[in-house]
């Protein structure tokens, strides 16, 4: 496990781009994502702030998302499945699973994630 990477989810994202202050600890980390939290973090960064806001931090966070392996996929949707009352995103369940596969934490401040393991909830 590398001590200094985290994998940073969709909320994770948008409060380091707010610059919260509960995620000042976690600004030296090196961050990880997929393709899935870029698009989401594109997509809510358009309705909310403007397509020039949205295409700064898309350029920004682009080349920390990382490739997916299939294996990782069937975990994921395996923990969709057994956490289907909670109605977890894709995106989430894919990172959650990513950051497992890869011995990272999972940085999130989603409600849904706060009792999972290797999970840093920052809320």
């Amino acid at each position: 496990m590398n001590l200094n990477v985290l994998f940073a989810d969709t909320y994770a994202l948008i409060e380091f781009i707010l610059e919260s202050q509960a995620y000042e600890d976690f600004i030296h980390y090196d961050l990880v994502l997929t393709q899935f939290n870029l698009a989401e973090l594109h997509y809510n960064l358009l309705r909310e702030s403007g397509k020039e806001i949205a295409e700064y931090y898309f350029e920004l966070y682009k080349n920390l998302a990382i490739a997916i392996p299939r294996s990782v996929l069937k975990i994921a949707m395996q923990f969709k499945l057994n956490y289907r009352h909670e109605k977890l995103s894709y995106a989430d369940c894919i990172g959650y699973a990513l950051a497992g596969h890869l011995g990272v934490p999972f940085l999130t401040g989603d409600q849904k994630f706060q009792d999972k393991t290797n999970v840093i909830f920052v809320k």
